[in-house]
């Protein structure tokens, strides 16, 4: 049976992480098993209604904000099965990455690439572009190999290159606009442990660098410090060395240090913006020198407890270090009141239809603002400077893109909307966000 019949008013507000989503849906439901997917999905067509599935909330943009039904698969998590050999493992779709880890190193195995944040589910990842940092590796939408989705019927398509390549490419990256992944197949490598360095150089040492680093790294990443001529480099590599239990003092203080202190600050600076500017430098200064080992699940994830909004771009790979400077120069001229790094990373390019990295190896440069601090201005002047270098934006981070000039950016992207009429005719994936992104209209950041 299921947790909340569609007929039951749901009167809790839902919020986005930041909490600058906020919805009020008409119905919240926890489908158990595959059968109760199908059944809230054709319950939804019968009755006309819209649908919207959520994972943790970490998207900044309104991709699940609902007024009508809201679907958790919270209740859909855990590895299913594992084929050592084949090196693919079958997972629910609702799994949120940090339990991933630890199920697929209790079989022996590992996902090749993570992002920073593990909070989000496989599926919510896989269909916003979530990515990590490394110039021969791609988004986690590239590590799956087949999907089973419910449709908008009802029906239940296993999707994959090998039974139709055109149709995978298009849902890998798809916003959940072609249906409910409930399940998910990832290929997945053996075991490893990372060797992990943090220390801070010159911004502009970084930038002369930045094709050594890249190239030398398996994984590299970098924050450059507002109003600072500092950076802080991440290299991270795959190591023989067998990893200790985790400190706990290292925890602890990254707890202490990236979160509560920094959350102090960022209070201050809110209540007086003209402090962003020493609190940026203090930043830059306190930046440690930091040598861990660990396997590399453990070491890719940073817990991030300090709320903040986003916009994150994707940029042609040789574009990121003139991208940086005209950003540098624009913040220097405008004077922001910003105290967050600047973060900047790698992936490789792919062929999935909607994908940022789509056709081109690519930097992704992403800014934070602190919850409750204004935003807009800063982020659309660093948006306008990434336009001009072929910027698209990443799915899950604000923007204020519309059809026009996404269908400029991503030649599938007309191929896109066909297949998801042909798949759901009556728009029950859709809502408003996503009817407005769709259709040319007024630009303002979603």
């Amino acid at each position: 049976m299921l947790s909340i019949n569609l007929k039951e008013r749901n009167t809790k507000e839902w919020r986005n992480w930041s909490g600058l989503v906020r919805g009020l849906p008409r119905s919240i439901v926890y489908p158990a098993s595959i059968d109760e997917v199908v059944e809230v999905v054709k319950a939804c067509a019968a009755e006309g209604r819209k649908l919207r599935v959520v994972g943790t909330g970490h998207s900044f943009t309104r991709l699940v904000q609902t007024d009508d039904v809201l679907v958790s698969l919270d209740q859909l998590q855990g590895v299913i099965a594992v084929d050592s050999e084949k090196g693919i493992a079958e997972v629910w779709g609702g799994t949120k990455l940090d339990r991933l880890g630890e199920e697929l190193h209790a079989f022996g195995v590992a996902q090749e690439n993570l992002g920073d944040i593990n909070a989000q589910s496989i599926a919510g990842a896989i269909s916003t572009g979530t990515h990590g940092t490394g110039e021969r590796l791609g988004s986690l939408a590239t590590q799956a190999v087949g999907m089973t989705v419910v449709t908008a019927k009802g029906d239940i398509l296993e999707c994959s290159a090998e039974q139709d390549e055109e149709l995978f490419r298009a849902v890998q990256v798809s916003l959940g606009m072609f249906g409910i992944i409930v399940k998910v197949k990832l290929r997945v490598v053996p075991s490893y442990a990372l060797r992990y360095t943090s220390r801070k150089i010159s911004f502009s040492q970084c930038l002369e660098q930045l094709d050594l680093f890249k190239k030398e790294n398996r994984h590299f990443e970098f924050y450059w410090f507002p109003y600072t001529d500092v950076a802080q480099i991440k290299l991270t590599n795959k190591t023989n060395e067998v990893p200790g239990p985790p400190s706990r003092w290292s925890y602890w203080k990254v707890l202490l240090m990236e979160n509560v202190l920094f959350w102090v600050l960022s209070e201050c600076c809110r209540l007086i913006p003209r402090l962003c500017k020493p609190v940026s430098r203090l930043s830059a200064a306190s930046v440690p020198d930091v040598q861990e080992v660990g396997y590399s699940h453990r070491i890719f994830a940073t817990p991030r407890l300090v709320r903040f909004n986003e916009l994150e771009y994707s940029v042609p790979a040789d574009r990121m270090r003139i991208v940086l400077e005209e950003i540098r120069e624009m913040v220097d001229r405008h004077q922001f009141a910003v105290h967050f790094p600047i973060e900047c990373r790698y992936v490789q390019g792919d062929n999935l239809w909607l994908s940022p990295a789509n056709g081109r190896d690519s930097a992704y440069i992403a800014v934070h603002m602190y919850r409750g601090m204004e935003y807009a201005d800063y982020f659309a002047k660093v948006e306008e400077i990434c336009r001009q270098h072929g910027g698209r934006p990443h799915w899950g981070k604000m923007h204020t893109m519309t059809a026009d000039r996404l269908r400029s950016i991503y030649p599938k992207w007309d191929a896109f909307h066909r297949l998801r009429q042909e798949l759901d005719p009556s728009g029950i994936f859709l809502n408003p966000y996503l009817a407005e992104m769709l259709q040319q209209g007024d630009e303002k950041m979603h």
